[in-house]
């Protein structure tokens, strides 16, 4: 070993430059700091080449591309389609939160001019799906899969189409998401445009 070389802390390997050229993790890990953490989450959630911005880009851009690169196992530069959406779903209930979006309250409108509505049953219902989803998007995810796997069974495994499921779950909580700013401050009544989006990011 020499003077300028050292011992990579997660796989051993000697390391003569900034990072392992066996694993590829920085040569300068030491203890962990609020700093690091912080630089951390800044480099992968907003430098162009970190694998969220190349996967929401890819996603918009050439999604077939992306499911097909990473099914043939480019996986490294993609986020991880599980991580991508519960990273999605985590950001649509902070965002619902945070501008205290009821789609319930959104859509009774004047009461003068519409039937009489059930506002206790309505409550209920928001509080069931407030509870239930992450279940609710996971039955999302996996009817997708197994619509996938109809159409197309002979291409890819069950297990393929839902890593594919999982990015498109994700891409349309994120439309979902920016959504919920044009119901609540531009047209409460148009709630539909995320899934009218979605249906035709579909055929594309």
């Amino acid at each position: 070993m020499t003077e300028v070389e050292k011992k990579c802390n997660n796989c051993g390997s000697l390391v003569a430059s900034g990072f392992c050229p066996n694993c590829g993790q920085r040569s300068t890990i030491s203890k962990v700091t609020f700093k690091e953490t912080f630089h951390d989450l800044i480099d992968q959630l907003f430098s162009l080449s970190a694998p969220l911005p190349v996967t929401i880009k890819m996603l918009l851009v050439n999604p077939g591309r992306l499911f097909r690169e990473y099914l043939s196992g480019k996986r490294k530069k993609y986020y991880k389609p599980i991580s991508f959406f519960l990273l999605a779903t985590l950001l649509y209930i902070f965002v619902r939160w945070l501008i205290d979006f009821s789609p319930f309250a959104q859509t009774i409108g004047d009461p003068t001019s519409s039937p009489v509505i059930d506002e206790a049953l309505l409550e209920q219902a928001r509080d069931f799906m407030f509870r239930n989803i992450n279940n609710l998007l996971f039955i999302f995810v996996i009817t997708v899969a197994l619509m996938l796997k109809a159409f197309f069974y002979k291409r890819y495994m069950l297990s393929e189409y839902l890593a594919v499921a999982f990015y498109l779950a994700g891409f349309y909580t994120l439309l979902t998401t920016v959504n919920l700013f044009y119901m609540k401050y531009v047209n409460p009544g148009f709630q539909y445009i995320a899934m009218l989006v979605m249906w035709v990011y579909f055929i594309y």
